[in-house]
């Protein structure tokens, strides 16, 4: 499951849904310290490298006290089996470190154990007994702290490198905090303050910083989100739910401890002891209890509870590049950007990181990597081998996730460039317009720069992008510029001085062969060359404005509309097209009006849905609405006297012309009759997977066209997967491509409506149906249209 990550920053939010008498969220206060480590087929490692553990694993644990200390403490250890399942006794141990190496104990992840908690009491409070008595006696409320300390630790872990990298930042240079805080926010899943830039340099990490215990966090990998919390107030519901928080549609477990924790440790208490949550920070091989709550050493004696990770099989980063297809330069320092696990960033889950690949002459290398999320992916930590690199080289990263080895995402690298340049063949220059310029060249991945340099002197920096193994496509614009020399500067690390590569540019005017227009329609069609630089047409009293634009062979084809009536230009009569074009130019052209066309008469339209297993039934409820992928039929007939032959071809488009399709006889066109045509089609297929809206046919036949006749709208649906409701009919709605969704409704009139954010890439939301279990959709595509999905 790999979703894109998002944090949002909500200040005040814990008054909100924390009751006043709750504790304080922050964990300010420093607990004892422990050393933790674990055994898996062989291999130790410290805690702060293990994200999970195993059956068999054994793990090493010692309560690490300051020289002196006079207070004792016990610890117990405790594995957990499910909320419906009594742990054995065997299944608790105890150290007690008054004792002569009484401070440690090594225990045995035992079959069938799925949480590990440890509860840290001062000597004072009594025997292990009442501890362990406790937790027999309810299991499942302590298996949900376990799980939402440990996230919270997770958590906290990532807001506490959010905190780290800006104040580097900051100590660096104030002035470098606004650049490398939205890095960071990418790297750590974080949505950034936007009003703390705004801010002068010197003060906008402390504001970026400020409340830190009120982030909203969600990460694909490392979140298991509490679907059952209660007492959230619906307004702050709906606005998290609203937000694109990598498809959860939730609160995150963060959050969750900080409202739920209290309430949960509130169900076992007792007048002996008080159990209060701890978060575990994992540094420098040591494990530091941080605490919101004082001990108190009298009774109720407190009781800290501190979640060690969960017994699971372990999960690999969902590590994907955000660079795919660049081709990367092989320097020192070479950051390799990743984004998907946040916790790579803010953990030592990951480990020993390399990148690994085989370099020009053959030899194998591998190169340490280091996780920085303040540059945004992987720091190549060390120099490059020597071996060369060529155009091209495939290179993968390698690292080790706990005990898992894993497998990273790739990437292409290549050397510093140190060849010539050179222009892709059949690339021309031409003034009055921005041009697309393909350069061929070695170490694509090295250049820094590429350049216009003027005839005065003057460089202007130019919008470039890679584009293949050995080519960069950069675009010049010209639209001011005259006819003559052009020089086009590459500059890449390695060079002592930018490469250059000469052209000629070019004039070229637009030029204009026919204009075809019909009596009673409401479009012309212009044939010629550069019709880009037309800005309107006038014929007689009627005013045209650009539509489509095609390449037909050598030819431009544009398309041009018109809302004004079209009666006074009737067929057979001589017009006068006004063509305006570019820089205040204008063409003249004389027509003949050419008869109306032949008219075609819609008789009826079905839609045979297509079969999706494994998702939900959505139904279009807007008349002539059909989703994209179904299979349309529609039946019309010739208009007038005219008869059909099978000879014609249907052709279906897109109002706009973005797209169209012809279909001949037994392909898609068949005959009830000579007076009654069939056309079956799926537009998905016929159209391309990006043509959707009002879509219109016409009968082509020889030379003859009848004219466009509406014919239906067409809609992309996203793929949902569920729809499930607890209490209260708040649901959560999952699936895929959601963004196609505009606005959510309970009601089929819309009167209330939850937006769904224009970019909305996660894969869940949050929201609410009616009492008979129905979501209406409002769809992007069409948003006069809706749909309905029932939860199951």
């Amino acid at each position: 499951m790999t979703r894109r990550l998002r944090f949002l920053l909500l200040p005040g939010l814990l008054a909100t849904v924390l009751p006043a008498h709750a504790a304080s969220s922050s964990f300010d206060l420093i607990g004892p310290h422990l050393e933790v480590s674990v055994t898996h087929d062989g291999i130790t490692l410290p805690l702060e490298r293990v994200p999970n553990l195993a059956e068999g694993d054994r793990i090493s644990v010692k309560l690490d006290l300051p020289p002196g200390a006079s207070e004792r403490y016990r610890v117990v250890s405790a594995f957990l089996r499910g909320a419906i399942d009594r742990p054995p006794t065997g299944w608790f141990h105890e150290s007690q470190s008054w004792k002569p190496k009484g401070d440690q104990m090594t225990l045995t992840v035992p079959k069938g154990a799925q949480q590990v908690v440890l509860f840290i009491s001062p000597e004072s409070g009594g025997s292990a007994k009442a501890i362990i008595g406790t937790i027999r006696k309810q299991p499942g409320a302590f298996v949900r702290a376990v799980q939402e300390l440990d996230q919270a630790s997770l958590d906290r872990a990532r807001l506490d490198a959010f905190l780290q990298g800006l104040q580097q930042a900051e100590r660096k240079s104030p002035e470098s905090v606004a650049a490398i805080s939205p890095v960071l926010t990418r790297s750590l899943a974080i949505k950034l303050k936007a009003e703390c830039l705004q801010q002068v340099a010197q003060v906008q990490a402390a504001c970026l910083s400020g409340d830190r215990e009120t982030l909203v966090l969600a990460d694909s990998h490392s979140s298991a989100l509490a679907d059952t919390v209660t007492g959230t107030p619906t307004d702050l519901a709906l606005q998290l739910s609203a937000t694109p928080q990598a498809g959860y549609g939730a609160y995150s477990s963060y959050i969750g401890v900080v409202r739920d924790v209290f309430r949960l440790f509130g169900a076992f208490q007792s007048t002996q002891l008080k159990f209060i949550p701890a978060l575990s920070q994992l540094r420098d091989g040591q494990v530091t209890v941080l605490l919101n709550t004082p001990l108190s050493f009298s009774k109720p004696t407190s009781v800290m509870v501190v979640a060690l990770p969960l017994v699971e099989a372990p999960k690999p980063p969902p590590l994907t590049s955000t660079a795919p297809g660049n081709t990367l330069c092989a320097t020192p320092g070479l950051v390799l950007p990743v984004e998907g696990a946040p916790l790579v960033y803010a953990t030592g889950f990951a480990h020993d990181l390399t990148l690994r690949f085989k370099q020009a002459n053959g030899t194998q290398a591998a190169v340490p990597l280091r996780a920085d999320p303040s540059a945004g992916g992987f720091v190549v930590d060390g120099p490059m081998p020597s071996g060369g690199f060529g155009a091209r080289v495939e290179a993968q990263v390698h690292g080790t996730w706990g005990f898992l080895p894993f497998d990273g995402p790739q990437f292409a690298l290549s050397g510093p460039d140190l060849g010539a340049w050179r222009v892709a063949a059949d690339t021309s220059l031409v003034v009055g317009r921005a041009n697309a310029v393909t350069l061929l060249g070695d170490g694509v991945g090295c250049v820094t720069q590429v350049a216009l340099r003027g005839r005065d002197g003057a460089v202007q920096p130019l919008t470039w992008k890679q584009s293949g193994p050995r080519a960069i496509v950069a675009t010049v614009p010209l639209e001011t510029a005259q006819p003559g020399p052009v020089a086009l500067l590459i500059d890449g690390v390695g060079r002592p001085s930018p490469a250059m590569v000469t052209m000629r540019a070019l004039q070229e005017a637009a030029s204009i062969d026919t204009l075809s227009f019909r009596a009673t329609e409401q479009e012309a069609v212009l044939t010629g060359t550069r019709l880009d630089q037309v800005e309107g047409l006038t014929l007689g009293p009627v005013a045209f404005h650009p539509g489509a634009l095609a390449r037909v062979g050598k030819q431009d084809r544009l398309t041009l509309h018109t809302s004004d009536p079209t009666t006074a230009l009737v067929a057979d009569q001589t017009a006068t097209a006004d063509i305006a074009l570019t820089r205040n130019r204008h063409r003249t052209l004389a027509i003949t009006v050419a008869s109306a066309a032949p008219t075609v008469v819609l008789v009826g339209v079905t839609a045979k849905a297509a079969p999706h297993p494994g998702l939900l039934p959505i139904t279009l409820i807007t008349q002539g609405v059909f989703a994209q992928d179904a299979q349309l039929t529609f039946a019309f007939h010739p208009g007038g006297t005219a008869t059909l032959t099978g000879r014609e071809t249907v052709e279906i488009g897109t109002v706009d012309g973005r797209a169209s399709a012809l279909l001949q006889i037994g392909k898609g066109y068949d005959l009830q009759d000579p007076t009654t045509g069939i056309v079956t089609f799926i537009p998905a297929e016929a159209l391309g997977a990006l043509a959707y809206g009002p879509l219109r046919f016409r009968v082509v036949r020889d030379d003859e066209v009848s004219s466009w006749t509406p014919l239906a709208i067409i809609v992309r649906l996203p793929d949902i997967r569920r729809l499930t409701c607890a209490r209260g009919k708040t649901c959560t709605l999952a699936g895929d491509r959601l963004f196609l969704i505009k606005a959510l409704s309970a009601t089929e009139d819309f009167r209330t409506s939850q937006e769904v954010p224009d970019g909305f890439i996660a894969s869940d939301i949050t929201t609410h149906v009616g009492s008979d279990y129905r979501l209406f959709l409002q769809l992007r595509d069409a948003p006069q249209a809706s749909a309905v999905v029932s939860a199951r």
